[in-house]
């Protein structure tokens, strides 16, 4: 009985293996790089001078993190997400925390995107004052102190909104964005230009690149098993 009841276990084991390899094998993923086309702005220095604090963790000048390009013109901070196609289905927040750092009186990522219901980790290292002030319409708007003895805080969003900016009151030029996603098909890049977004169901969808000065870009595509498919996306300096 016990050599039936094993085997029957066994058996049961399997075909729920191979259920879960063949979803997991259905996923398709969707991979690119971005990149800015033409001759890059010159940005003028960040002055940090108001705050000593700020220039002792930075040993050269800074600049703004407007437009962030690798070799090659690649370009970070552009968030690459699916606008249309998705079926209307409720995504789970995951556990995975995503960190806002102000290491240096700077916001890293500079563009970020978090789950509704994810947990957003707020961090000040720098040993000096910041003021987190989120600009939400949809999300409450929060205006959050943060003294040199508070290294963190966590904030949960419960709804959508795309692309609402935050800033230091203390620190004029401290500026970044939040995308509060009601799914996880979305990525930011760095400054290689490279984005991957993965476990897509086939379909057809619009994938939208966004910038914060150079607008929006979209592209479709369509996907189908556990095929992988590149797009790219290419950015130029807007004509007068």
């Amino acid at each position: 009985m016990n050599d039936l009841y094993n085997k029957f276990s066994v058996s049961l084991f399997v075909m729920f293996s191979l259920l879960a390899f063949s979803h997991s094998a259905q996923a398709a993923t969707i991979t690119g790089t971005v990149k800015y086309d033409g001759e890059a702005p010159k940005f003028k220095e960040i002055k940090m001078d108001a705050d000593p604090v700020c220039l002792t963790h930075h040993t050269g000048p800074v600049y703004p993190q407007t437009l962030v390009l690798g070799d090659g013109n690649t370009m970070g901070n552009v968030f690459i997400h699916i606008k249309s196609g998705l079926a209307k289905k409720d995504y789970p927040a995951p556990v995975e925390v995503v960190v806002l750092d102000q290491k240096g009186c700077e916001y890293d990522p500079h563009v970020v995107g978090a789950m509704v219901g994810q947990t957003v980790k707020i961090l000040n290292p720098d040993g000096t004052l910041h003021n987190v002030h989120a600009l939400s319409k949809v999300n409450q708007e929060f205006n959050l102190a943060m003294p040199k003895f508070r290294t963190e805080v966590t904030k949960v969003f419960d709804k959508a909104e795309f692309m609402f900016p935050l800033k230091c009151d203390v620190h004029p030029w401290m500026s970044g964005w939040l995308s509060v996603m009601d799914n996880p098909f979305f990525a930011t890049t760095k400054a290689d230009g490279r984005f991957k977004i993965e476990n897509l169901p086939a379909g057809t969808y619009e994938v939208e690149a966004w910038h914060e000065k150079l607008g929006t870009q979209v592209s479709s595509i369509t996907v189908s098993g556990d095929e992988s498919k590149e797009i790219n996306f290419t950015f130029s300096k807007p004509s007068k």
